[in-house]
């Protein structure tokens, strides 16, 4: 998170508005909620758990137990469950 300092961003009406509910104190401003990034959107994780997720029931179906499952990936076995028995 970046400090910027209020005289340098906020017109001087705004500032002496906000001024009289806070005054010396580090305040957060919040982007919109539709600014917002749903997870994996900004990296490749979103895509990566996808193609193991997709790697992980593809062996399942081809014979690989869920202990193995889950000794391979290193989840637990409650994981590869979900994983599995997950509708797309």
């Amino acid at each position: 998170m970046k400090y910027s300092k209020a005289e340098s961003i906020f017109p001087e009406e705004l500032l002496l508005i906000i001024q009289q509910y806070v005054q010396g104190e580090l305040v957060y401003i919040p982007k919109p909620k539709e600014a917002h990034s749903k997870w994996g959107e900004n990296t490749r994780s979103k895509s990566m758990v996808s193609a193991r997720n997709a790697e992980i029931k593809s062996l399942y179906r081809g014979g690989v137990s869920m202990r193995e499952l889950s000794d391979r990936y290193f989840l637990s076995h409650e994981s590869i469950k979900k994983i599995i028995y997950k509708k797309d």
